[in-house]
């Protein structure tokens, strides 16, 4: 920190948005208020710039108390119009009261649904809002305590690629330190678009890094026209594409034969199946061409290669199985367990960093806790009053995020359902809340920030006071804890005590003090191969290629060389891809973002528009059994015919239909994991009837 003779300091803190990057912040105070944030210049991420998104909200709505949720309240209007009306709910619909009066009303109507329902039907749904380590996971202390049913986080995003991953390395969370591109020849970015979701990666990381680089996206995005070379298969290929690579090298003689004797299962079984693939039949599948598959394989198998599995990869029907086959990759080129090798799909493994995630979930309060449910099913949950007496949204906009949005939105409205919301802003979840609690912002409490691409740990510094009443996520639930009688030290131990148990259990030598004036450290100090003891945390200790487990839960034993089924005559394929100006629906109410984002589009080939005779700029009335949005259509030959793009995460109350992207999603399950098959919507475009 600097403190000139100006009264001018200089402060440090970390993004947790829901981000690769986490970046660096330089915030500035004079007199006392905060002026400025900015992009730390001395942070290997951010390098003294912070994303447009990110610096537009944080120096507007963030601080400005007009914008955010300043106190308490509670609904005094019932939450269904009775007229059919999907216009979004006004102030009108609450009132403000004091935290005490939320804290005993809220406390005492949990207490009566589990005596006469069980807790079991009170539901917990959140997700990445923040991804800090005490207001992202210490919240489910009071969870685990009181016994609730949670709506299992990722399946609204990545289960499948986890659970596929498991089966093959017996861990999705501990991929390759992306320090280690220094030493790669090959950088193979599979399914992420990391323009839109990993900035700095796109404009630092990745054109840093000496090694060719290689993006597979059915769409040409900024990263992909940038890359050496670009695979655009036809979404749902995916898994005939890695094939198609295996092909190629197994051809041409570049499988790794003495890392996969010593470290594979099933190698034997895969190796006819490869042997026998018809390279230019999943070409013409993938609609890649031979001679690019070709050159892709050269490039990627003598390695050493990186290959970095995007999250939107696996959100299809056959997205574990797409995991599977693209994992096989490094696995047979012995891309691994060494430096400038391996894959990431997230480095989500708290325990390599020295924190004690049980800890700060209080898990030990958990005792026989309910099945879970998928978010692909919480439309359904909510429908039945028998499983749904009560639901707690935080860290996460539902309505806006979740499938089957109509019957979403009439699931809220029922009056019989006690909605507890915690939030910044009011959203278009909080709006069907019965009470709506005010979220204190990263910028207002101290917390610790454990990025999930690059192995660091960041300080995330209060900079300034919260905003009117507003309290961090885990003392909002803390003081609901102790006012159900919840006794344990859990509910009574302070942040900074949290704070400096989780540093003093790391092993790290670092206390949060000092964390906040270094303001972020590597861990491990230096990068080291992934797998570098040659260690599988699966059942036959090697990388099973030819999972038991997976058999045993109904699943092939190896994954399957197939491709989706194109389309139904006259649909097209719909992708809902991130925005570069969007984070899930972080920021979706940011006016500057929305003036920047106009009207809600629909992104087609110009051969496909000019089939249903369309233009630019034209009104299309996009539809399927799920239901129907009208949008602005845009051209673009950045993708292939068949296919269609509207990106995700607008708020509804952005769109006169008072609907966005995910009232097309009818909430089909992938393969694996129960998790979100966004990507393998079919929707039919015609023009719209004004």
């Amino acid at each position: 920190m600097t403190e000139p003779a100006s009264h001018e300091e200089t402060l440090t803190t970390t993004c947790p948005r829901d981000c690769y990057d986490s970046c660096g912040i330089l915030v500035i105070k004079r007199a006392g208020l905060v002026t400025a944030v900015r992009g730390d210049p001395d942070h290997p991420v951010s390098r003294g710039a912070l994303c447009g998104k990110c610096s537009t909200a944080y120096n507007r709505e963030w601080r400005d108390p007009r914008r955010r949720l300043t106190q308490p309240l509670k609904r005094v209007r019932p939450k269904s119009r009775g007229d059919g009306s999907t216009a979004p709910h006004d102030d009108a619909d609450f009132e403000p009261v004091s935290w005490e009066r939320a804290i005993a009303e809220i406390a005492g109507r949990l207490e009566s649904i589990v005596d006469s329902y069980g807790a079991r039907s009170i539901l917990n749904a959140h997700y990445t809002g923040t991804i800090s380590l005490l207001a992202g996971i210490a919240p489910m202390r009071f969870f685990n305590r009181l016994g609730t049913t949670e709506v299992t986080p990722d399946t609204i995003c990545n289960m499948a690629g986890h659970v596929a991953l498991r089966y093959m390395y017996g861990t999705s969370l501990d991929g390759f330190d992306p320090r280690t591109a220094k030493d790669a020849a090959c950088i193979v970015v599979w399914g992420a678009n990391p323009h839109a979701s990993a900035p700095h990666a796109h404009e630092h990381w990745l054109p840093e890094a000496p090694g060719k680089v290689i993006v597979v996206d059915p769409i040409r995005t900024p990263t992909a026209a940038e890359a050496d070379i670009h695979l655009q298969p036809f979404p749902g290929s995916d898994a005939a594409l890695a094939f198609a690579l295996l092909s190629v090298i197994h051809r041409d003689g570049l499988i790794d034969e003495s890392f996969v004797s010593r470290h594979v299962q099933g190698w034997e079984e895969l190796r006819s199946v490869i042997a026998a693939c018809d390279l230019g039949r999943l070409a013409e599948a993938t609609g890649v061409p031979v001679r690019l598959i070709e050159k892709a394989a050269h490039l990627y198998a003598p390695g050493p290669s990186l290959l970095w599995l995007g999250q939107g990869l696996q959100r299809q029907v056959t997205g574990g199985n797409v995991m599977r086959a693209c994992a096989m990759l490094p696995a047979l080129t012995g891309n691994l367990c060494k430096p400038g090798a391996g894959f990431l799909y997230l480095n989500g493994n708290l325990s390599q960093r020295g924190m004690d995630e049980g800890y700060l979930s209080g898990a030990h309060l958990a005792q026989a806790a309910p099945p879970a449910v998928s978010h692909m099913d919480l439309a359904d949950v909510l429908e039945d009053r028998r499983r749904s007496r009560a639901l707690f949204v935080w860290n996460m906009n539902p309505l806006g995020s979740c499938p089957n949005q109509a019957r979403l939105r009439g699931a809220l409205e029922r009056d019989d359902l006690l909605t507890v919301a915690v939030d910044l802003f009011p959203t278009d979840s909080t709006a069907l809340a019965d009470y709506v609690l005010p979220a204190a912002s990263f910028l207002e409490f101290d917390d610790i920030v454990a990025p999930y691409f690059n192995l660091s740990l960041a300080a995330q510094n209060k900079v300034m006071e919260p905003i009117g009443e507003a309290l961090p996520n885990l003392e909002i639930f803390r003081r609901l804890g102790r006012a159900m009688g919840f006794d344990e030290v859990e509910f009574h131990d302070t942040d900074s005590e949290i704070l400096e148990t989780l540093m003093s259990r790391s092993g790290l030598g670092e206390s949060f003090e000092t964390l906040k004036a270094k303001g972020m450290i590597w861990v491990p100090k230096d990068p080291a191969p992934q797998f570098a003891q040659r260690v599988f945390d699966t059942q036959s200790g090697r990388i099973e290629i030819a999972s038991d487990r997976a058999a045993a839960d109904g699943l092939p034993r190896l994954p399957q060389c197939r491709s989706d089924p194109r389309p139904a005559a006259g649909n097209l394929r719909l992708l809902s891809p991130a925005h570069a100006w969007l984070l899930n629906t972080t920021f979706g109410n940011v006016q500057k973002i929305t003036v920047r984002l106009g009207q809600a589009t629909i992104l087609l080939h110009p051969s496909d528009a000019a089939d249903r005779s369309l233009c630019e700029g034209d009104l299309a009335l996009v539809r399927n059994r799920c239901g129907r949005l009208d949008l602005t259509v845009a051209l673009s030959e950045d993708i292939p015919r068949g296919v269609a793009v509207a990106h995700k995460g607008r708020w509804l109350t952005q769109d006169a239909a008072y609907a966005n992207v995910n009232a097309l999603n009818p909430g089909s399950k992938s393969d694996m994991g129960e998790s979100t098959s966004v990507h393998s919507v079919e929707v039919s475009v015609e023009a719209a009837s004004r």
